[in-house]
């Protein structure tokens, strides 16, 4: 994909060591994999590659906010994330991704493209429930919030429930003794 390319590393071309990238993610990105549950997103990629003799290994460190709706009042609110990730590249006789943390690529390969791995690791920076921060702390003023309470089931007090029956006091006594 034409799109993904400014993820490809040319490994061939770096010397042993560590070496760093840094990408910037958006809607722009996540449109390409098709993913439309957020509403916008703003996300810093910081890449470590260390290339070794017979293997890489890349470390993403992940920090922004994407833009969700609230599960509960369906208000949108700016949610941070941060996220790391890491992945062991090797060389073998064929390409294997079945492992999440080493993918193997064949050996005449002389790039990589990570995007699919930082689009994996944005979304699973979000937690599958997300609640707006002002319903946590009773600050957020919402019309679908006034109505749930308004529905919610009223509890009833009753206090014939609330008295214990005497009874049940003498068999607490046979626990003391």
């Amino acid at each position: 994909m034409k799109a993904l390319k400014e993820f490809d590393i040319q490994f061939v071309g770096l010397k042993i060591g560590s070496h760093q990238f840094t990408y910037k993610v958006d809607n722009t990105f996540l449109e390409i994999f098709e993913f439309d549950e957020f509403n916008e997103a703003d996300v810093h990629v910081d890449l470590k590659f260390e290339k070794k003799s017979t293997l890489f290994d890349l470390t993403f460190d992940i920090k922004g906010k994407v833009n969700v709706d609230c599960d509960i009042s369906t208000e949108p609110f700016d949610l941070p994330i941060d996220n790391e990730l890491h992945l062991v590249v090797k060389f073998g006789s064929e390409f294997n991704d079945e492992n999440e943390e080493l993918l193997v690529i064949p050996h005449g390969d002389y790039e990589l493209n990570i995007a699919q791995y930082i689009y994996e690791a944005i979304v699973l920076a979000v937690p599958s429930k997300r609640v707006h921060p002002g319903i946590e702390d009773g600050t957020l003023d919402s019309e679908i919030l006034d109505k749930l309470e308004e529905l919610a089931p009223k509890q009833k007090e009753n206090k014939e429930e609330k008295e214990i029956d005497p009874r049940w006091n003498k068999l607490k006594n046979l626990l003391n003794d």
